[in-house]
Parts: C-alpha cells; sequence; structure tokens
C-alpha cells in the first residue's frame, strides 16, 4: 500500500483563527513554511510516497493558505530528496491550461522528475467566481448540485485537461474547443528565425500551430489524480482517461460501488485492473501514544476544521447511507474506518476495518498543520509510518 500526505495548509492553531483574520499574518504564514519543511523532510526520510496541496484563495480566516500549490511543491521539492509533490488540485476552470501545462512541466525537470499532477473542479464561489470571471464566466460547482452552473464547470475542466494533456504530448498542437481556440484565427508571426528553426506557421505568415515548452521530464508526462470524486460520472470518467481518482470518506457501500464502476469502467476501453487500481482514499489520520491525546488533537484539528469549514459545503452527507437521518458519532467513524485516529494499535485496528471493506492501495494522509502542533504532527508522520504500516506490508501497491 502507498501512503501519502495531503495538507490544507492552515496558518495558526484553533485560537488564533478563532481570533479572527489569521490568513492576514504574515508570521504565521512564516511559521507555516518553516514547520511544512520540517514535516515534508521527515515524511521523506520516513519513506512516505508524496506530498499535496491544493488550490485556494481569499482565505482571510486562516484555512487553506494554499494559493500556488505548484509554488509549494517546488518549496518542498528544493529541500527533500526523493518524496514525490503534486495538487490536490489545481481548479482547472479558473486556470489558463497552457500556463499550467508550463507549470508542471517546470515543476518536473526542477524536482527531477518528482512531480504529480491533481486537477479538481472547483467548488468555492467565493474565490472560483472571481478567479474564473476572464475565462468565459465559469463558476464554482457547488457539491450535489446537478444543474446548469455544474455542467458548465464540467464542460470546461474537461476542455482545459484535454489542452493540457495536447501541451505535454505533442510537439506543436492546436484546439478548437467551446472555450478555447489555440491559436486564434489570424495571430501573425512574420519571424525569419521561426521559418529556418521553428515551426507552425504557415506560409502566408499565420500561426497555426504552437509548442508548449518545456515537455515535462516524465514521459508522456506526471501521474495525474483527481480529488475528491464521488460521482458516478466523474469516477467513470477517471477510469477512461487513466487517471488516478481519490475518493473522500463515504459510507462503505458507496465506496465499494465506486470501485466497481472504475473497474468496470476501465474494461470498457480496454484497461484490465487489478482490484482497486486507480483509486486512492482520504483519511484524517492522527496517531499519538495514547487513544486519549490522539482524540484531543483530532478534536482541535480535523473536527474543528470539518464542522467549521466544510460541513457548510454537504461533505457529511457521503457519510451516511441515504434516508439514515441519525449523524455518526466520531466514535462510529473510527470503528468503520472512516476516521484513523488513537495509538498505534488502535490505529491498526481501524486499518484492518479500512482494508476489509474495499481493496485499498494508496492512503492520503490528511494531516492538519497549523491546527495540530508542529511536534505532534512529526510524532504522527513517526508513529503512523514505523508502527503502523509495518503491518500491512502485505497490502497492495
Amino acid at each position: 500500500m502507498q501512503v501519502s500526505v495531503f495538507y490544507l495548509p492552515s496558518i495558526g492553531s484553533r485560537a488564533e483563527i478563532e481570533k479572527g483574520m489569521a490568513g492576514l499574518r504574515t508570521d504565521l504564514y512564516q511559521q507555516m513554511l518553516t514547520e511544512l519543511k520540517e514535516q515534508a523532510q521527515c515524511a521523506d526520510e520516513l519513506g512516505y510516497d508524496s506530498i499535496s496541496f491544493t488550490e485556494h484563495h481569499f482565505h482571510v480566516e486562516g484555512f487553506e493558505i494554499s494559493n500556488n500549490p505548484v509554488m509549494l511543491d517546488l518549496f518542498v521539492a528544493l529541500n527533500t530528496k526523493r518524496i514525490r509533490v503534486g495538487q490536490l488540485g489545481i481548479v482547472l476552470p479558473s486556470q489558463n491550461p497552457l500556463r499550467v501545462a508550463e507549470d508542471i512541466a517546470m515543476l518536473d525537470h526542477m524536482s527531477g522528475g518528482r512531480a504529480n499532477a491533481g486537477f479538481a473542479r472547483g467548488y468555492q464561489r467565493r474565490w472560483v467566481d472571481v478567479m474564473a470571471q476572464q475565462l468565459h464566466g465559469i463558476h464554482g460547482a457547488t457539491p450535489f448540485e446537478h444543474d446548469a452552473i455544474d455542467e458548465a464547470n464540467r464542460a470546461a475542466f474537461e476542455e482545459h485537461f484535454r489542452i493540457v494533456k495536447q501541451a505535454w504530448t505533442e510537439d506543436m498542437m492546436e484546439f478548437h474547443g467551446k472555450y478555447w481556440q489555440i491559436p486564434p484565427e489570424g495571430t501573425p508571426w512574420t519571424i525569419d528565425a521561426t521559418k529556418q528553426w521553428g515551426s507552425g506557421v504557415d506560409e502566408q505568415g499565420i500561426v497555426r500551430q504552437i509548442g508548449v515548452v518545456p515537455k515535462p521530464l516524465q514521459k508522456p508526462h506526471p501521474p495525474i489524480f483527481q480529488p475528491f470524486a464521488s460521482s458516478e460520472n466523474s469516477i467513470r470518467w477517471c477510469a477512461r482517461e487513466e487517471i488516478t481518482a481519490i475518493l473522500p470518506p463515504m459510507y462503505a457501500a458507496f465506496q465499494n460501488q465506486l470501485y466497481e464502476i472504475y473497474a468496470e469502467e476501465a474494461a470498457s476501453v480496454g484497461r484490465k485492473v487489478a482490484p482497486g487500481e486507480g483509486l486512492g482514499v482520504l483519511r484524517d489520520v492522527v496517531v499519538a501514544d495514547t487513544d486519549e491525546e490522539a482524540l484531543e488533537l483530532w478534536s482541535q484539528s480535523g473536527a474543528f476544521c470539518g464542522a467549521a469549514w466544510f460541513a457548510p459545503f454537504g461533505f457529511s452527507r457521503l457519510l451516511t447511507e441515504p434516508g439514515v437521518d441519525e449523524r455518526l458519532t466520531p466514535q462510529d467513524l473510527m470503528d468503520r474506518g472512516m476516521l484513523l485516529v488513537g495509538s498505534p494499535d488502535t490505529v491498526s485496528r481501524q486499518m484492518e476495518r479500512l482494508l476489509s471493506d474495499a481493496p485499498v492501495r494508496w492512503l492520503f494522509a490528511w494531516t492538519y498543520n497549523g491546527l495540530m502542533p508542529h511536534e505532534k504532527i512529526m510524532r504522527s508522520l513517526d508513529l503512523f509510518q514505523t508502527k503502523v504500516m509495518p503491518r500491512f506490508e502485505g497490502a497492495p501497491d
């Protein structure tokens, strides 16, 4: 089994966030970078597969201070030796896809071929609507609402994805879609150097193709991920595109259904995948010397962040089966392997439950920097990798 570390970088403790406007404090941001570097180096030495950040903007509240995950990736890569770095993910509908292709290709070279690529659709309207306004008026897609906004967001996401892949894999490219014309019709380029040593311009000096450089160091491109997929449409799309879909915590029957859908859709396009291949799961991971300490650490980090920041978007509805109104307690979540919180022995039992429910091959460990003290994160990273994971060495990669 592969284990990766996932961050939505917060700055400041719960107490500092509750004072208000923590996102504006440069001292907290500097502290975050210092601690993040040490945590990444620890994860690197312990053998974690990768570390990933997401993309969000304008969060003066202090949560998710991760406006440029590629820059955070490069920061980590330059301070580590072997751990892979990636994004979970860049919100494609709010980005210029050609710039995304260039940036990740540069990261791949600068990290020595350690880049992963992750792409998301974007659901937080405060920033997606602002950042995407010059990109065809695309808006954030509210979770679980399949409306016209959601349809346009998905269409833009998939078109941007195609452009990124073409930019990585074709020497010279053109693209004619709903949102992008590459190149725009009638663009002039009468440069002798291009006639002699370049390409893409016709005899009348009009640009017909462009070449995006540099190409990624990894061939044909870095591994691609989509967080945090929870719809059948998204899972089928990932299976067709050979993308690793990462599932958020959800009730077991639905999780297993998505595993089956991925394998079914992959087979429909001629891909035979092993059980669990092509999917990963996200879990809060907090390991401490005692169950009591771990639960207290989680209550001030994952539980606080989840209730204050994520519950309003409706993500908790995935935890219980349709028609069930009773909310699961933290103990219920731990007993069902939806939370990995406790001592090494307790977390090992939770892992056993997780693996008994689904053929999990890849675990993404949500790490609550800032909200959880730095030294406790370092201890958790160590305990999970040295005391828990050796018990599951037979789990498939």
